[in-house]
């Protein structure tokens, strides 16, 4: 069953970000994900406005999306991210 990543970013300084998305999506794709939204028109319809980048990626299973997000190449990937911005991210399971 597929796992749904929500990615929210509040980005600090774009200069430093573009570091951590040159290397990002290759290793996304290594673990089988896939990126369904990137930072498109956003309109907040209910609640607080939301002004962060919002990035949906797609993997396999959960279990692909974990080795994904504890691999030593993304770990170190985040580390170019420290200082740029601050993110979140939540995996959630998709339904058959």
């Amino acid at each position: 069953m597929a796992a749904y990543l929500v990615v929210r970013v509040d980005i600090k300084n774009w200069e430093e970000y573009k570091k951590y998305l040159n290397v990002t999506p290759a290793i996304i794709e290594k673990y089988g994900g896939k990126a369904l939204v990137r930072a498109g028109e956003m309109v907040t319809l209910e609640g607080p406005e939301e002004t962060r980048r919002i990035v949906i990626l797609e993997f396999p299973t959960m279990e692909r999306a974990k080795e994904w997000y504890n691999s030593e190449e993304y770990q170190e990937a985040k580390k170019l991210r420290e200082g740029a911005a601050i993110g979140e991210i939540i995996a959630i399971e998709g339904i058959e």
